[in-house]
């Protein structure tokens, strides 16, 4: 929902940034993978009730993300590292609500909700992207993607709001684990039906 206001705002600065990179010859691919490696520390951290820590690797692999795309649309964007960027991000955000489970018996039940409302806007999200593909459908929002970005409620930038949420006030985890699954339960729904349409 926030995505498309937010990423015309940090694209400057994350270009800033990107171009020493680019010329001291680090690719977007290792970046990503970096930025992986970063990020899935806060599984460990998270599962030791390391909360500040966790979510220091969380920030830091969000900030990577966004560093690899831009590198990316420097040096030209590839379909190979548009791959490699959704299928890490997709195993990090499961990773976090992994984490949050394993830090305490009382989590398990909304982790395990919020993972099935992830397969939601998930598969949703992918579905629509390889059919878009397909057809040469073109987002003008997120014209700079490797593929079709399909809009709703809970996009990436809600979801590490969530996750900054959850690492400040643990407690209220199963709240907050609820209270977005619901949210991407409308996702999806939203999702299926203007997909649907589109495509038909």
């Amino acid at each position: 929902m926030f995505d498309r206001h937010l990423i015309p705002m940090i694209r400057h600065p994350l270009t800033q940034l990107a171009k020493p990179l680019c010329r001291a010859g680090i690719s977007a691919n290792q970046i990503s993978l970096t930025g992986f490696a970063v990020g899935m520390l806060a599984l460990p951290l998270l599962a030791f009730g390391c909360y500040q820590w966790a979510l220091a690797a969380i920030l830091c692999n969000r900030l990577l993300d966004g560093l690899d795309g831009a590198v990316a649309r420097e040096t030209g964007i590839t379909d190979c590292g548009g791959f490699l960027d959704i299928t890490l991000d997709f195993i990090f955000y499961a990773a976090v609500v992994l984490g949050f489970a394993l830090s305490a018996p009382a989590n398990a039940l909304p982790a395990a909700t919020l993972l099935f409302a992830f397969m939601g806007t998930g598969s949703s999200f992918l579905a629509f992207a390889i059919m878009a593909g397909k057809r040469g459908i073109e987002n003008p929002v997120y014209h700079h993607k490797s593929l079709y970005y399909l809009g709703g409620l809970t996009e990436g930038s809600e979801t590490i709001a969530l996750f900054v949420l959850m690492c400040l006030w643990p407690a209220a985890f199963a709240t907050l684990a609820y209270g977005f699954a619901l949210l991407c339960l409308i996702t999806t729904l939203t999702r299926l039906w203007s997909g649907y349409h589109t495509l038909r």
